[in-house]
């Protein structure tokens, strides 16, 4: 199993080669590109759970990728760790300030950054951290298979548990029906994508128990997110 996908914005030929060999020999896979516009194009169809982003490439600055990248829905919540040469505070402040969430000043050492990767996925997909997720009154066990809301067990069949289980590691992101048949059903799936649709009301029947909120957001056009401010 990938420890994450992580979709690397690098036009240094030798510091890209170095970055995908430490990144894939911890087990995370790696997609990379020189340029941004290609960048926006694969984070557009398979958004990955983090991306590397150097400040000087080719075509698009950095800086303008990382600011198209939160204004897509799908890539939105992404976390966004900037590589560059740019030193200076005031360089940090306008990355921050853009939604990059950490920066990285080169030269660096590439296990520092496998280090700082993990760190981040660790914070965006509880799942790496152990064999228990939890998001609002919602609890699951990995292990048992077991669901839980407000401390009542919730019965759901093993699609509607792989579908509440990759919510669960991507709290408040939105997904795609595209994206969830990819990540929950798998790429090779003949499944129609309003099939999620199907899947997503049995969810939402199954844990929206009592008088428990529907923590299932949809977003017109868009797809789905697990929010604790979704309206249904």
């Amino acid at each position: 199993m990938t420890r994450g996908r992580i979709l690397l914005v690098e036009d240094d030929p030798a510091l890209a080669e170095l970055l995908v060999w430490h990144f894939e020999r911890e087990e995370f896979e790696v997609e990379q590109t020189a340029d941004g516009e290609e960048a926006l194009l694969l984070a557009r169809e398979s958004p990955p759970d983090v991306v590397l982003l150097d400040w000087m490439i080719e075509g698009i600055s950095g800086i303008e990728v990382c600011r198209r990248l939160r204004r897509m829905p799908d890539t939105a919540n992404v976390p966004i760790i900037m590589l560059t040469a740019r030193g200076e505070e005031e360089d940090r402040v306008r990355g921050l300030e853009t939604g990059a969430d950490d920066y990285v000043t080169k030269p660096f050492s590439p296990r520092e950054l496998v280090a700082r990767v993990g760190a981040v996925l660790r914070r965006v997909r509880p799942a790496l951290a152990g064999e228990h997720l939890a998001y609002a009154d919602i609890e699951m066990d990995m292990v048992s298979h077991k669901v839980r809301r407000s401390g009542t067990a919730i019965p759901l069949g093993p699609t509607e548990f792989r579908l509440l289980k990759h919510f669960l590691e991507h709290p408040g992101r939105v997904f795609s029906r595209e994206r969830l048949l990819d990540s929950v059903w798998g790429r090779d799936s003949d499944i129609e994508p309003r099939t999620v649709d199907v899947h997503i009301r049995r969810l939402r029947k199954a844990i929206n128990i009592g008088a428990c909120a529907d923590i299932i957001r949809t977003v017109r056009s868009a797809g789905y997110a697990l929010d604790v401010d979704a309206t249904g």
